[in-house]
């Protein structure tokens, strides 16, 4: 997809230099007017954004082998239009963001102010990029308009552990005039469209995760791969993950680390009362199929543990890779084994080592 497919023009324009504006300017009168040449700055505060699906167009992977991510050709083209996520409960998200903004207005990049949450509903339509300062979190509760949208997203670390918010503060301030003028790559990540009835359908960037609706009582679920039984699930709850989701609650279920340029996604028993039971590495295209066999059950579904959908016995929850993909900003050279290393405190961690010739 070019990016004249995935860019249209903003519908709103913000109070100028105001970064706390709770009103964008179509509703502030005559103050729009002054509006017009300036800088425009938009901050979405807090994540858990709420928005019905709509169908984007998806763009096809890379991917040339499992030792690289799949990155879209450079060089970019530079970014004119951003918008900003942050979290503002994050430590030293609030003023970080404003140094970037003031970086941005410098470089004349457009952007806009918007203070108010949820996510509107086609919010980032228009923009070159969204920039989310904050954690994992709150990435995740801007991918689905990011993917809607078609909107590339950097991800400004202000949490823990950043599998996803990849840039330091410091990095993003040394680098944010060179990322803005295109030096950057981008990469692919599948999503997982999940469905669980008529008018109840969403995306999840990292799992789909399905328990009892009271989170005491246990779960019985039969799952089906392209109508294929599989088995039957006895336990606390079961996931569906993305490789990109498989170092969040899939690996802390005992799930396997994925690479996030493989076509697949891994099928995780939440401790499972069958002890042979453990996870399933499905391609990419499968089509999965859960059912509840308690007959006096309501689930809850869980996306990206943002939202939620619930169902109950007799419905079955359909779930599969979705055709749009969401896409992220890395800084280049970026190494996804070297983000491994630090995060989760592999051997190796502290040093560089040369590739092997």
């Amino acid at each position: 997809m070019s990016r004249s497919d995935r860019i249209l023009r903003p519908r709103l324009t913000p109070r100028p230099g105001d970064l706390h504006s709770e009103q964008p300017c179509d509703e502030i009168g005559e103050d729009a007017k002054h509006c017009r040449g300036r800088t425009e700055i938009c901050v979405f505060f807090a994540a858990g954004f709420h928005a019905p699906e709509v169908e984007v167009k998806s763009r096809p992977s890379a991917l040339a082998n499992l030792g690289a991510l799949p990155t879209l050709p450079s060089p970019m083209a530079p970014i004119r239009k951003l918008a900003f996520v942050v979290n503002r409960t994050k430590r030293g998200a609030h003023d970080l963001a404003n140094d970037l903004v003031a970086l941005a207005r410098s470089a004349k990049v457009k952007t806009k102010v918007f203070a108010r949450a949820p996510l509107p509903e086609s919010a980032l339509m228009g923009f070159d990029a969204c920039c989310v300062v904050g954690g994992d979190g709150t990435l995740l509760g801007a991918a689905r308009e990011a993917a809607r949208a078609g909107v590339p997203v950097i991800g400004v670390n202000r949490g823990s552990l950043g599998f996803l918010t990849t840039f330091s503060a410091e990095e993003t301030l040394a680098q944010f005039p060179s990322l803005l003028a295109g030096d950057y790559q981008l990469a692919e990540r599948s999503l997982l469209s999940c469905r669980t009835g008529p008018d109840q359908e969403d995306v999840a960037l990292n799992d789909v995760v399905i328990k009892d609706e009271i989170n005491s009582k246990l779960v019985r679920l039969g799952v089906y791969a392209d109508d294929q039984f599989v088995t039957d699930y006895h336990g606390d709850g079961l996931l569906v993950a993305t490789p990109t989701g498989s170092t969040a609650y899939n690996l802390s279920a005992g799930g396997p680390i994925i690479h996030p340029g493989a076509e697949a996604i891994v099928l995780t028993p939440i401790c499972p009362h069958t002890l042979s039971n453990r996870s399933v590495i499905l391609r990419s295209g499968v089509k999965l199929r859960i059912e509840s066999r308690m007959e006096d059950s309501r689930l809850l579904v869980a996306m990206d543990g943002q939202r939620n959908l619930v169902t109950c016995a007799g419905r079955d929850i359909e779930i599969a890779v979705a055709e749009r993909r969401l896409t992220l900003v890395q800084k280049p050279g970026y190494e996804h084994f070297e983000v491994l290393r630090s995060k989760l405190g592999w051997s190796g961690a502290a040093t560089s080592h040369p590739a092997r010739r």
